[in-house]
């Protein structure tokens, strides 16, 4: 028999965390992105596990709707694949930036769930390219999970999505990595270009 309590707990905490997301930190993202399409910047989309999925989905959108040249490294597996054998895991993401010529008119945009924690040898490569961006004179974005990781303390524009349940993180923070890329996609400041549906 099915637990008949998850579904409505878990769309419970989803409506919650809807309500309680910076809605003033999302428009700071847009604002942010829109002086940078102005300039004509790029954005570099950054994540592992489901949120390197995310990445892909999201620079789709960046690019179809808003037309803001974005990429992720995941998008092509060879060149990420023949850097982490080269050059090792935690350097794969800041040596991919430095050959695709990050500058001071880019950003990069971490989509994470904890945001790196050296610490804890979690998410190095987001770290190790967030250095590099800031080494660079790079804008930093983020959408994480968790404050205190490397990417919401480091980043100058972090959105952190509410904890409602710390054994849920994963799936809402990811979740909401979602919502609020959409959301920032379809803004009208930005969305050049209609949808189809």
């Amino acid at each position: 028999m099915l637990p008949s309590n998850h579904t409505k707990t878990y769309l419970r905490e989803t409506a919650e965390i809807a309500e309680l997301v910076d809605a003033e930190r999302v428009d700071s993202l847009v604002a942010a992105l829109l002086e940078l399409r102005e300039r004509g910047g790029r954005v570099f989309f950054l994540g592992v596990g489901g949120s390197a999925a995310n990445c892909s989905h999201a620079v789709n959108d960046f690019r179809k709707l808003c037309s803001i040249e974005a990429y992720t490294p995941t998008d092509n597996v060879a060149e990420l694949t023949a850097r982490i054998n080269d050059q090792g895991w935690d350097e794969a993401f800041s040596n991919w930036l430095a050959a695709s010529n990050l500058t001071s008119n880019d950003a990069v945009f971490v989509l994470s769930v904890g945001g790196g924690d050296e610490q804890r040898a979690i998410s190095v490569n987001l770290i190790r390219a967030i250095e590099h961006a800031q080494r660079v004179s790079a804008m930093t974005l983020a959408i994480v999970g968790r404050s205190d990781g490397f990417a919401a303390t480091q980043a100058e524009i972090a959105v952190v999505i509410p904890t409602i349940a710390a054994d849920r993180l994963t799936p809402h923070s990811e979740s909401f990595q979602a919502v609020i890329w959409h959301c920032i996609v379809s803004n009208p400041l930005l969305q050049n270009h209609a949808t189809t549906w």
